[in-house]
Parts: structure tokens; sequence; C-alpha cells
């Protein structure tokens, strides 16, 4: 039975279920409708963007860029509502001129109550909301994906992890039985026409070309040949002790 909130990998690490791991960090980082974030900023990427720095996820990824807040929740943080999240967003949007706005550093799905707060006060503005996700809820959860398609000012990025479930397991610390919800969750993407597209951590050190081969094909065989955004791992602090920690030795050579 899962007990508690895992932190960075390790060698030895004892797989879990990113389900319960969903439930279990939102008793930690979430308070009612209310989340913790750790700061408010605008940044280059998307051409641009305004961006809420949340706390928590569901998987364990090794090539993670964010701090360590991911890991251990209950150290960092203050926790605000939908309506300071949203606010927050659009004063810093107003202030770079800017017309895109998400939640970064961690995984938004968690607390639905909190993500739709901030959605529905964003709903009448002129900004696209870009929710990056990993894509385990969206994948358990149909209905949570259906309920997406009340906001045309949204547009979603699913980032897979992985093309097997070895692959997913090792490299996420989530038992290799949930690989298949971040395709579930792009199944259930283009069902309900929610404006999406993929991303994938496929740097060749990290996964092999037969499993990037894989992932092309998966996608495929759902009806998926849109854009597919690769991602190479940068050697940000974090990035770099996560990796040791998990026993990726000299991952990046210098």
């Amino acid at each position: 039975m899962f007990m508690s909130y895992p932190g960075y990998l390790t060698d030895n690490f004892e797989p879990f279920n990113p389900l319960e791991v969903s439930k279990e960090g939102e008793k930690i980082f979430c308070r009612g409708n209310s989340r913790k974030y750790t700061k408010f900023y605008c940044t280059g990427v998307y051409g641009g963007i305004s961006t809420g720095y949340t706390i928590g996820c569901n998987l364990r990824c090794v090539f993670c860029w964010v701090e360590w807040s991911r890991d251990f929740p209950k150290e960092y943080g203050e926790y605000f509502t939908p309506e300071e999240v949203a606010e927050n967003l659009i004063e810093n949007a107003k202030t770079k001129k800017v017309s895109k706005v998400r939640i970064s550093g961690g995984e938004p799905t968690i607390s639905k109550e909190h993500l739709f707060g901030v959605l529905r006060r964003l709903k009448n503005t002129n900004l696209l909301f870009i929710l990056e996700t990993n894509g385990i809820l969206f994948g358990d959860d149909e209905k949570y994906v259906k309920k997406l398609g009340d906001y045309e000012n949204i547009h979603v990025r699913v980032s897979l992890k992985a093309g097997s479930p070895e692959g997913f397991q090792k490299r996420t610390g989530a038992d290799g039985e949930f690989y298949q919800l971040p395709f579930a969750a792009i199944s259930n993407l283009m069902k309900n026409r929610i404006s999406f597209h993929t991303a994938c951590m496929s740097d060749s050190r990290l996964m092999p070309r037969d499993e990037r081969r894989s992932i092309i094909k998966k996608l495929d065989s759902i009806g998926y040949s849109d854009f597919f955004e690769e991602e190479t791992c940068d050697p940000y602090k974090t990035t770099v002790m996560r990796l040791e920690k998990a026993g990726y030795r000299k991952f990046f050579k210098y």
C-alpha cells in the first residue's frame, strides 16, 4: 500500500502508483481550492508567456529541471487561491505585453477544483492558457478532459516520457503498468476535440532509438500525426543532481 509522497529517484527506488501519488500530493500542497506556488514571472518560451510556478507532481522524472519543490513540497511555497493566481498571471501578461499564460513547475492537473477555478477567471480574456501536462490524470479520466471543452482559450501540451513500460518506470519512477495513460490522454483529447500537441524527452542519451520509434508508431496507431515536439536534456543544476542520484553517472560531460 502506498504510504508517502516520494522524493527524487535513487538507484534502488520502489516503483509507485502515480494516481495514488496525485492524491497524496494534493493533501500536501493543496488546501481547499488553493494550491502552493513559489513565484509568478514571465519567460521567453512560447514567444513570451506569463507563468505561475506551482509545486508538486505525480511523476519523478530523472531529467526534470524544476526546483526541489517538486520533491519536497512541504518545505516550499505559499497557498494561492484561483483568483489570486489568475490575477497574477493577467497582471504579468499586461506588464510584459504577452498573450499567453501557463502554470509550470509542477503537474497542473492535480487538484481539478483549483485548475478550473483559474481557467474560469481567464475564460473571458484574450489570453491563451497553455496547459502543460504529463497526461496521467487525463488518461485516467476522460470526463476531466471533456470538461476542458468549456474553455476555448486553452491549448494542451502532453509531455510523453517513454515508449515502453520499462523505459517509463526507469525514468519516471512510476510503475510501468501506467505507461499507457499519457497515450490514453491523447486519445481522450482527440475524441473531445481539444486543441493540443505532443512533446517528448527523446534525447538519445536517455531514450534508445527503438523506443523513440515505438512512440511514433504508437501515436500513429491512435491517429495522431500532428506536431511532435522533441526535447533535449539540459544541464540544469537540479537535473544533473537528479540524474546522478538515479544512477546516471557522468551523464553530462564537460
